[in-house]
């Protein structure tokens, strides 16, 4: 498993993301009011405010909240956020990928150069990692979605080119163009998904000991705690004793 999925699981399961939650709506919020001022204001219309507004509700973010990130967009005073993308390597010559939103692009790129600085890393020029990730559609369910079985079955006939299932979540990857389609048609066998969106997967993992995976998830942690950065993304990969001591850090 590729380490931002790992990561991700042991985030979720030390309740990180709901002592963040402020944080967290702030950071949809965001994306949502790029993704309406991007296009229409219309989700019907809009299919990336579409999936802004899933993953908003799927993270419980109140609808008050979501409607004010829409109007925030058509407001004259609203902020100009440029979306960019940093990559480097991390401890132990791991790939990253970094996503941000900003409205200072010289403030995020200092504070994440720091940030890779001070964890032993490097900060690469745009493409320097990108091309040992690809562009794909990434759509999680719960557990409780259906059995390993039921869901390999839903994604099959939705058009899916992979799954993977364990105790918490059934994760399910789409070429980039059919993200849409294929989440439409899940969406139809298996309920609403807890999240849908683009993401970064890594073709190969970089393996690496306890002592870097410490490193880099620490790395990780300090960029995703920047209010610039959206998504964070890592090639690391960790043996099954060292991430369940991981876990239980």
């Amino acid at each position: 498993m590729a380490g931002h999925s790992q990561f991700k699981n042991i985030m979720h399961r030390k309740g990180r993301q709901d002592a963040m939650r402020s944080k967290l709506f702030s950071k949809l919020a965001r994306e949502i009011t790029v993704a309406a001022k991007a296009g229409l204001p219309d989700p019907d219309m809009n299919s990336r405010l579409r999936l802004a507004i899933a993953n908003a509700k799927a993270q419980s973010m109140p609808k008050d909240n979501i409607d004010r990130a829409i109007k925030k967009a058509s407001g004259a005073d609203s902020e100009n956020y440029d979306e960019v993308r940093y990559e480097g390597y991390g401890p132990g010559g791991v790939a990253i990928i970094v996503e941000a939103l900003t409205d200072n692009r010289n403030r995020t790129a200092s504070n994440v150069r720091s940030y890779f600085t001070k964890a032993g890393g490097a900060l690469g020029e745009t493409g320097s990692v990108g091309f040992m990730f690809d562009r794909v559609g990434e759509i999680v369910y719960p557990a409780s979605a259906g059995d390993a079985d039921t869901v390999m079955e839903a994604a099959i006939e939705a058009g899916a080119d992979d799954v993977q299932s364990d105790e918490e979540n059934h994760t399910i990857i789409t070429a980039f163009e059919d993200l849409g389609e294929v989440s439409s048609a899940l969406e139809a066998k298996l309920g609403e998904a807890e999240s849908v969106k683009v993401i970064w997967r890594p073709q190969t993992g970089t393996p690496v000991d306890e002592e870097k995976a410490q490193s880099i998830m620490k790395l990780i942690a300090n960029l995703d705690d920047d209010d610039d950065v959206q998504n964070v993304y890592a090639n690391f990969e960790v043996d099954d004793e060292v991430m369940a001591r991981l876990s239980a850090a």
